[in-house]
C-alpha cells in the first residue's frame, strides 16, 4: 500500500460499545459522531491512516460477532469513510476476521488487521485456531483483493506455550508464505513495547512490511524508527495515556512533531 512506502502512523479509533455488548449505552447515530469526530482529529493532525476497532465491546467473543456488531461497525465505517480521505482499516475483536473483510468490502475500505492467521494460541478468550486459508479464500470469494491483510505474530494478550518451539522469525515467515500483507509485532499487551530483539531478528529476514502494534510513545518511537514501516498507535493519543479517554491533541500534536523531526533526518 502506498502509506506503507514511508514511515506511518495509523492512529486507532477504539468505538464505543456496540448494540448487544454489556456496556453498550450510545445510539448508534452517537458512536458513528464521535467516532468521525476522531478521525477528522487525526487527519487535521496528518497521520497517514486510521484503524477502527471494537475495543469497548468487553468481553469479547471468540472467532465471530453477531450480525448487530458487523451492521454496527459497517454504519461507523461508512460514516468515517465519508468524512476523511485518509486509508482506512477495520480489526474486529476477537478473531472475527471474515467480519472484518466484509465490513471492508462494504464500507470500502484499505485493509484489516487479523488475528490468528498462522498457527494456533490461547487468548483471554480461549483457544484461537490459525484462519489463513479460509481468510484469504472468503476475500477472493467475495471479490476483495485490494483490502490488505495485515497479521499479528505472536499477538498480544496471548499465550504462545503450545508454539514455544517455533520463533517468531518463523511464525513471520509462515505468514508471508499464506499471503499476509503485512506483519503486525507488539508487545505482551496493550500499551506495552515491543522487544526490540524481536525486531532486530525480523527486519532483514522479511518481505513483508513490518507494524508496530503497541506500546509506541514520542519518547521512544526514534528507537524503533528503523525497525518498521509503520506505527499503529491507539493510547499514547489518548488523555493520560489510557485508551478509554478521549483523544488529547497536546499528545497528537507533540507525537507528530516528533515523527516529523525523525521524517527531516
Amino acid at each position: 500500500m502506498q502509506f506503507l512506502e514511508k514511515k506511518s502512523v495509523i492512529g486507532m479509533i477504539h468505538v464505543q460499545a456496540l448494540p448487544g455488548t454489556p456496556n453498550h449505552k450510545m445510539s448508534l447515530r452517537d458512536i458513528s459522531v464521535l467516532a468521525v469526530k476522531e478521525a477528522k482529529q487525526y487527519e487535521n493532525a496528518k497521520l497517514d491512516a486510521i484503524i477502527i476497532e471494537n475495543m469497548h465491546d468487553v468481553p469479547y467473543m471468540k472467532g465471530f460477532v453477531g450480525p448487530e456488531i458487523i451492521a454496527g461497525m459497517t454504519v461507523v465505517a461508512k460514516a468515517i469513510r465519508e468524512a476523511v480521505c485518509l486509508p482506512i482499516g477495520i480489526q474486529i475483536l476477537a478473531g472475527a476476521n471474515m467480519e472484518a473483510l466484509a465490513v471492508a468490502k462494504a464500507a470500502d475500505l484499505d485493509f484489516i488487521r487479523a488475528e490468528g492467521f498462522v498457527f494456533g494460541h490461547v487468548a483471554d478468550e480461549g483457544y484461537i485456531d490459525s484462519c489463513a486459508g479460509e481468510l484469504m479464500r472468503y476475500r477472493k470469494m467475495i471479490d476483495a483483493d485490494k483490502v490488505k491483510v495485515f497479521t499479528d505474530i505472536k499477538k498480544k494478550h496471548s499465550s504462545h506455550a503450545i508454539t514455544s518451539d517455533v520463533d517468531i522469525v518463523e511464525t513471520a515467515h509462515a505468514a508471508e508464505f499464506f499471503l499476509s500483507d503485512g506483519l503486525i509485532i507488539t508487545g505482551s499487551s496493550t500499551g506495552k513495547v515491543v522487544d526490540i530483539r524481536e525486531l532486530d531478528a525480523l527486519k532483514d529476514l522479511v518481505s513483508k512490511p513490518i507494524l508496530i502494534g503497541s506500546g509506541i510513545t514520542d519518547d521512544n518511537i526514534s528507537e524503533y524508527w528503523t525497525f518498521a514501516n509503520a506505527f499503529i498507535v491507539g493510547s499514547h493519543f489518548k488523555e493520560a495515556g489510557y485508551w478509554m479517554n478521549p483523544i488529547s491533541n497536546e499528545r497528537l500534536n507533540k507525537f507528530m512533531s516528533v515523527v516529523s523531526q525523525l521524517r527531516n533526518t
